[in-house]
């Protein structure tokens, strides 16, 4: 059930928040709100019947799963975001799905048809929607030379950085993350297997670089500076 107070996070999201309060209704028109509980999978749909999701709150995983039936993390977003069929055409990867990954995820949903209409119709949307997806392909492209160039450990001691960057609270010298991900889930993210991210997990806490548990991990300074 959706609350007042969601429509005032959806409007203070960045693709909304320069819009005149008569496109705000033109928008709201045109979605609809809904929670997302941890662990759901949330479908991009496919062809015309495929989805743009404005993330309001909470943190998703983009995933897909390989011919092996590995998953693979495509994309780790907290909100605001945007995810779903960004490239507005019919033919998207149907395998390609997101999932909940923190309690109570907000999402609003739009078709894609009506999506392309509010583009087309708000300038000021159109140019919030071009940066976030720069973006996206920035980290994808920053994504892929890690993976051609760096070693494991390299691997993911980048990808506590940059999830220190999007997430983390300082807490005196060290950066405070809460902990939604498994080791399954990083190992993942970074093409590793699970025993090989608890292994460098084990070494990097034993060099004093990171504290990791079940519900939060500490990131040193010497580990943000290496």
């Amino acid at each position: 059930m959706t609350t007042e107070n969601d429509y005032i996070k959806l409007r203070s999201h960045p693709l909304f928040a320069n819009l005149a309060e008569h496109k705000i209704t033109a928008v709201e028109s045109l979605m609809r709100l809904r929670t997302v509980y941890r662990g759901e999978i949330i479908q991009f749909g496919y062809g015309e019947f495929s989805k743009v999701y404005v993330l309001v709150n909470g943190k998703i995983k983009i995933a897909q799963f390989g011919n092996d039936d590995a998953e693979l993390i495509k994309d780790i977003i907290t909100a605001p975001d945007v995810f779903g069929n960004l490239s507005m055409e019919m033919n998207s990867d149907p395998d390609v799905y997101a999932q909940a990954l923190t309690a109570n995820v907000l999402i609003a949903v739009f078709n894609i048809a009506d999506f392309q209409y509010l583009l087309q119709s708000n300038l000021a949307m159109l140019t919030a929607f071009s940066k976030m997806v720069t973006g996206k392909l920035g980290r994808l492209e920053q994504r892929h030379s890690e993976l051609a160039f760096c070693d494991t450990k390299s691997r993911l001691i980048h990808f506590f950085k940059n999830w220190a960057q999007t997430d983390g609270n300082k807490m005196g010298d060290r950066i405070v993350l809460n902990n939604y991900l498994t080791h399954a889930d990083i190992a993942n993210s970074i093409a590793a297997s699970r025993q090989t991210v608890s292994t460098l997990l084990n070494e990097l806490r034993d060099a004093g670089m990171l504290l990791y548990n079940r519900k939060q991990i500490q990131l040193s300074q010497s580990l943000l500076w290496n």
